[in-house]
């Protein structure tokens, strides 16, 4: 099958999804984030009919799918005005890096529960003063006897607080070259000295954002993901269909903006006739329609080609796929907020808070200048600029 023609299983995935997205909506996430409060039911009813863990193994309680079929989850609960952000990092990222590069015990001790929403796990990556640079990181992992000791920070790290584990990119010494290595542990919740910090963010979100101190956080053996030699195969492992889900959360947040534009030039009336009839607001619409449908062809490309295992080709797809998405979200918000006129501004349409949370799609989990510096020098071969 096409990655840009959807198969019957994933049009019926789709609806299906929509369905459960459409039985909380935009004002249930709204509830729950104004409360402090973390949407338990919507991921229960998720993880209860198999959405969470669709792209992990069945051998570990998974649906056997891929990255094309998270992503649909998550695209479609956005377009239903309820995303869960957390599928991004738990069955995503460290999921998915569990599943390729775990070992058996990691595998059985972690994938069933990520499958079936009864346990979620946080990924740590970006740092005050590397972002999300793996050659940067500052986070190091030291042997001390069977044992490794990390010590570190990492800032704007989601759902710490409700995650029973999170996995931390530190790096180590290669004993051959002396040169530090990408690696990743699980580090369970309450490991003595394993800090956290809640940051006051002006976003408001169900997720939260925390700064992390490792003060000489010490692990056993078993804590350490795949090969310590593998170093950045293992990361871009998580870290591309991490992309790809941003994107997949952009769409769907898009989406959930124009249908409310749509809706609203459909039915408002000036001079008798509804504003929707008006070029000057219908071309603005199908064009933010037209760039949101482009981005994700993009997101497919790229699921597909990872779900195929195609590492490489996979990276630059995801990379073009989240910067599409996120300029694809940025514009239907702004021009669905612009169709509304001040009614974009009332919290009864929801769309106010959307301006905010569709620029973190350009900003996390890569800023869009690095996904062109990306561009410019592995794909046009142009000479790197950092």
């Amino acid at each position: 099958m096409s990655p840009t023609i959807e198969s019957d299983e994933h049009k019926a995935l789709r609806t299906a999804v929509a369905t459960l997205g459409q039985k909380y909506g935009r004002d249930y996430l709204a509830r729950v984030a104004r409360e402090g409060g973390h949407p338990d039911e919507l991921w229960a009813d998720a993880a209860g009919l198999g959405y969470l863990g669709v792209n992990l193994p069945e051998a570990y309680g998974g649906g056997g799918g891929g990255i094309a079929e998270l992503s649909i989850v998550l695209e479609e609960l956005g377009a239903a005005g309820c995303p869960l952000l957390m599928m991004v990092v738990s069955p995503a990222i460290c999921g998915t890096v569990i599943a390729r590069f775990g070992t058996e015990d990691q595998k059985r001790t972690w994938l069933p529960g990520l499958a079936d929403g009864t346990r979620t796990m946080a990924f740590g990556i970006t740092e005050p003063d590397a972002g999300s640079n793996s050659h940067r990181i500052t986070t190091t992992a030291r042997r001390d006897g069977d044992d490794w000791i990390l010590t570190g920070r990492k800032v704007f790290i989601s759902g710490v607080d409700i995650a029973d584990a999170t996995l931390i990119v530190g790096r180590t010494e290669d004993a051959r070259t002396g040169r530090l290595k990408p690696c990743l542990f699980i580090v369970p919740r309450d490991t003595p000295g394993f800090g956290r910090t809640v940051i006051d963010m002006e976003l408001q979100a169900a997720e939260k954002q925390f700064e992390l101190i490792l003060d000489e956080v010490r692990l056993p053996a078993s804590s350490l993901v795949g090969d310590e030699d593998a170093g950045l195969l293992q990361l871009f492992a998580g870290l591309n269909p991490e992309r790809i889900m941003t994107a997949a959360f952009a769409i769907g947040m898009g989406r959930h903006a124009l249908a409310k534009a749509v809706d609203y030039a459909k039915t408002r009336q000036v001079w008798r006739e509804p504003i929707g009839s008006h070029q000057a607001i219908a071309h603005p619409l199908a064009a933010a329609h037209i760039e949101l449908e482009l981005a994700r062809l993009m997101m497919q490309k790229a699921a597909h080609l990872y779900d195929e295992g195609d590492d490489m080709a996979a990276g630059e797809a995801a990379n073009m796929a989240k910067y599409a998405a996120a300029e694809a979200c940025v514009k239907a918000v702004d021009q669905a907020v612009h169709t509304l006129g001040g009614n974009g501004l009332t919290r009864e349409y929801g769309l106010a808070s959307l301006i905010t949370a569709a620029r973190v799609s350009r900003i996390a989990p890569v800023s869009r200048e690095m996904i062109l510096n990306f561009i410019s020098h592995q794909t046009l071969g142009l000479p790197k600029s950092y």
